[in-house]
Parts: C-alpha cells; structure tokens; sequence
C-alpha cells in the first residue's frame, strides 16, 4: 500500500463552481447592537435566562468573554458588559430577512443555521455583469447596509473549501479561494479545523502524520477510501478542488430526531416540577413531530443537576407515537428511576429518536385503528388551536407546573424588551415579524 503523498488533482478554471459561505458575525450579540445603536461598540452577551454567556459580541470577546462563561466571572473581568436575554424572535426574523437578501442574486441558498447559509452563484456572472468576487462583494454589502452589522463571506469551488474562506478573516472578511490556490490555504490550516472532522478524527490523522489540512489532501486517494468513512473521503475530495457536497435547497420536510430542552430557575428538587418540565418539553417535541408527520420508535430523556451533571435513559416505545401523553406513560418509569429527592435539578431534555413517517393505521382485530383515528382527529384539533392562539393555549395537566410558573425567577426570569412592548393589535403569543428597537441601556 502506498502512503507516499501526491498534490491533489484541482479542477480546470479558478471557479468550476462559485460557491460562497455567508456566516453572521457574533449573530445573536449583533442582532441586539443592530437594533438598539447604543450598544454598538459595547461589550454584549445575551443568555442571563441561562446565567452563562450564549452569544457575545466582540467587544467582549476582546474583553477575554468565552462562550458558556458564568455571568457571574464575566462582570469580573469586564464589569461594563451590558447583559441581555436571549431573543431567539427578533434573530429569527432577522435570520429570513438574511436570507431573503442572498436569494436577491441567487436561487439556490442553502439555510445552514440561523446565522449561515450556503448559495451557489455558478453561471451568474452574465446576469449581474460582473466577477464572482464582485457578486460575493455586492452580497456582502447589502447584508451589512440592510441588517446592520457585518457578515463574513468565503468564495470557493466547493461548500468545505468556502467554509474556510468565510473564517479567513474574521470578522467582516471577503476571501476569494480560487481553485488553483486552495493549497496555500490548506497549508495554514489544523485538520482539526476543517468543517466536518472531529475530535476523533482528527485524532486518528494526527496518528498519521496529518497535522494540517493539507498533509490530509496530499494522502493518496486509495488510503483515505480504505481508512475513512464516506464523509471524509467527501472532504478529501472537497479539499482536491472537486464539487462532491451539493446544496440541499429543499425546504424541510423530515428530521432524524427531535430535541426539546428547557433550563429552569432556581433549580428544584421537587418532583412534581420537575416532570411537568419533562413533560412540557415532550409536548413540544410531539407537536414539532406531527407538524412533518413523524413519529418515533424511540425516547430519550435527560436531567441536569445544578452541577451540570447529566444523566438519562432511553425507551422503547410499544408503537411508534406522536401522542405527547402516550410518550409521557412511557417515560415515567423512567423518570421515576432517574430521580433522586435531594438533588437539585436545572434543566430537562428529551429526544425523539428513529422518527419514521406517520402511516394510517391499520385494521386489527381488536379495534386499536379505532383510538388511534380518535387521537388523529383530538390532536388535528389541538394543532389547530395552538397555531391560531399560541402552541401553550392548550396543554396536558402533566406540564400544568411547568406552565403556570414563571420559568426563570429573579434577573434570569427578565423577559426580552421585544415581548415588554407591544403594537396595537398584538399579544403576548402573536405579535408582528418586526425586530424593533426597544429599551434604554443604562
């Protein structure tokens, strides 16, 4: 077998294909600066529902603020910070408007995360009569005019390699990788670094003498199909010039699995809370599973001490289920397990695993199509009414707590200043797609 290295085969041309990555600086923190101008150039972080740092503005990165950090340490070492909840509304209006942006000079936009996108702009250069750095450039300046804080962008010929260039120069950067150029990238970068390899796996290359994403291309083709999975020999490929990763455009129509968490304040070691908490989040995961038609085989439930210690336990459901009050018997055994009296609990989590499309049921001997028809139509019914009226106007009496006691108490329990005030005709469940600017900062 030969491990000797040999120069990766680019393809012809600087773009065979025009693939840009558009990434949010410090996303949520800029959201909040954008919309409220007394706060730019501010030390920010939003998360105090949380207690750790979720999301921090640069500022406060050169601060010495990491993410996850206690808030309680962040005021030691930057004491001006200016702490805000998380206001996943307003990012996610703003996250539509960033994408509404890009497909201005493409159709073809991958929504990667709320604060990323992929977009492939290959065979534009006629329509906008310019260079595919020029159209990247033209992106990136109406994302920066229009929202009002920067994004970085890298241009390349494939999603892995656009993905490095759009952390080339952080933030606010416009890197063009051409085809011919990838390996003075790769030559610079860990292979820890590339978008898609792990800590295992970087590991194990590391083992091999790959310390660089480059010493990964150079390997030969035959040892990297013997030695990695398929998602790896799809990097290689990526990091060769080759266009393998094609944008998934779709719109989203099934998942793997479905995770609901929710952290509460103070902690509790009261049972009964805590389940209700469980049992909401099931409520939510069920509700999200109906809306693409799945249902899970599988459950897995989660509880978090106040020493961030976690523990849990799956269950196998006797029939695949949507019905958040079938999944809520099943865990209770369970739970009743996992809990312990004189622990102190902040968070629940659930996760609905090996999902599969929901099929009617079939006819049986002992009538079972019958209920499960009833609880089709009682849930249908349900849905409806939360979509009209907010998903908590109605809810099972198991997550009645969870419900009818604030969620967080004291500092964590402030609310974002968007659901403080509200516009004529909205309420506190349906209020109107626009990111206002709200508050004063004191």
């Amino acid at each position: 077998m030969s491990l000797t290295p040999s120069r990766p085969q680019l393809s012809i041309g600087k773009y065979p294909r025009a693939i840009l990555h558009i990434d949010g600086d410090a996303f949520f923190a800029a959201c909040e600066q954008s919309r409220n101008p007394a706060l730019k150039g501010r030390p920010v972080i939003t998360g105090s529902e949380r207690g750790i740092a979720a999301s921090l503005s640069y500022e406060a990165k050169a601060a010495g603020v990491t993410r996850a950090m206690r808030i309680s340490d962040i005021k030691k070492i930057c004491p001006d910070v200016v702490v805000l909840p998380s206001d996943y509304e307003t990012y996610s209006i703003l996250s539509k408007r960033f994408y509404e942006i890009v497909r201005r000079y493409t159709p073809d936009v991958e929504e990667y995360g709320i604060d990323e996108c992929f977009a492939d702009i290959t065979g534009l250069r006629r329509v906008h009569r310019c260079s595919y750095p020029q159209i990247a450039a033209m992106i990136k300046r109406d994302l920066d005019r229009e929202l009002g804080f920067t994004f970085s962008v890298g241009l390349a010929p494939n999603k892995v390699v656009a993905k490095i260039g759009s952390k080339w120069q952080k933030p606010s950067g416009l890197t063009a990788i051409e085809a011919r150029d990838i390996h003075r990238y790769l030559s610079k970068l860990s292979i820890g670094d590339v978008w898609g390899i792990g800590t295992q796996t970087s590991a194990f290359l590391t083992k091999h003498h790959m310390h660089t994403a480059l010493d990964f291309s150079y390997r030969d083709e035959a040892w990297v199909r013997r030695w990695t999975a398929k998602p790896y020999y799809e990097i290689w490929q990526e990091l060769n010039g080759r266009h393998v990763l094609p944008l998934n455009t779709e719109e989203k129509r099934a998942y793997g699995s479905i995770t609901k968490s929710k952290t509460f304040t103070p902690p509790s070691s009261e049972k009964d809370y805590v389940f209700s908490q469980l049992a909401r989040n099931i409520e939510a995961a069920c509700m999200k599973a109906r809306r693409y038609d799945q249902e899970p085989t599988e459950v897995a439930i989660l509880l978090k001490s106040q020493q961030f210690r976690v523990t849990g336990l799956r269950v196998t459901l006797s029939r695949p289920s949507a019905f958040p009050h079938e999944v809520i018997d099943a865990i209770k055994p369970a739970f009743e397990h996992l809990f312990h009296s004189r622990t102190l609990y902040r968070s629940t989590s659930v996760h609905l695993l090996k999902l599969q499309s929901i099929e009617k049921s079939q006819m049986d001997l002992f009538g079972g199509h019958v209920h499960v028809t009833k609880m089709c139509n009682l849930y249908d019914a349900v849905d409806k009414v939360r979509t009209k009226y907010g998903k908590n106007t109605l809810h099972l009496g198991a997550s009645h707590k969870a419900h009818h006691i604030d969620q967080h108490h004291g500092k964590r329990g402030e609310l974002a200043q968007r659901k403080h005030d509200l516009l004529p005709g909205e309420t506190p469940r349906r209020r109107i797609g626009i990111p206002l600017f709200m508050g004063e900062v004191i």
